[in-house]
């Protein structure tokens, strides 16, 4: 069946979550790579947790709350300007190199994002990469009030952009969401940006650092079942495999 729309998830896909680590590292010296990863896991675990608790807050609540639990497990401290101002690097976050080239390399096929963040949040985040040329339309789970993975996220493509499941092609690093989406009827492509070589020499090599702990927990594919139907290593490379299958 041939496939009339790419949606791209945001964070960690098109958008390099790590790229918050600066920020971090220059308000807790020593402490940033930390922080970076904690946030990050504790920003999905409370996006789960709203879903299944039925009580919806969006993403940038979720995101300071997240935040905060960070930096209270790790007991530091910041004031409200320094709390907003490293809250807000989510919404500046620097895309993948081959983000830009890949959304102008798609041959007239619709692009959409489909993500977790709220309207604003990825509303700053498309404006700052300079990308609302290149995918205007951006559907947030707002609309639905439930995060990724629930069903509910997902049907939001179809209810915006009117292309039924089996006619698109839903792009994701994320192990959680290869998993909703496949679930879901989409056909899946997985960016794998850890090699599986490579992860395990780093983990069998010792002592397991914060970022590597990240890359073992939420990069790989999830052993549920519902695996990609195509993986590759970069964004540059899903032109080629739209150019190269044939999809009808």
């Amino acid at each position: 069946m041939a496939i009339e729309a790419v949606v791209f998830d945001a964070y960690g896909t098109l958008f390099d979550v790590q790229s918050v680590a600066t920020l971090t590292e220059e308000a807790f010296p020593g402490q940033g790579g930390l922080i970076t990863q904690i946030w990050r896991m504790k920003q999905l675990e409370y996006s789960w947790l709203r879903s299944m608790m039925g009580e919806y807050e969006d993403f940038w609540s979720v995101t300071r709350a997240a935040l905060g639990y960070t930096l209270g497990a790790l007991g530091l401290a910041a004031d409200a300007v320094l709390l907003e101002r490293i809250a807000h690097s989510y919404n500046t976050l620097s895309p993948y190199p081959d983000a830009g080239a890949c959304l102008a390399a798609l041959g007239g096929r619709r692009a959409a994002i489909l993500s977790n963040g709220s309207p604003a949040m990825l509303a700053a985040l498309v404006a700052h990469a300079g990308f609302a040329d290149l995918i205007p339309e951006v559907l947030s789970i707002d609309a639905a009030r439930a995060y990724k993975p629930d069903p509910r996220a997902y049907a939001l493509v179809e209810a915006r952009l009117g292309v039924p499941p089996a006619r698109v092609l839903f792009v994701t690093s994320n192990g959680f969401d290869v998993a909703g989406a496949k679930r879901f009827g989409f056909t899946v492509a997985r960016i794998e940006r850890q090699a599986p070589a490579a992860l395990a020499a780093e983990l069998a090599a010792g002592p397991v650092g914060p970022a590597t702990m990240y890359r073992a927990l939420r990069t790989r594919v999830e052993a549920i079942g519902a695996p990609p139907d195509f993986t590759i290593a970069a964004l540059a490379e899903l032109p080629s495999l739209l150019s190269g299958r044939e999809w009808a």
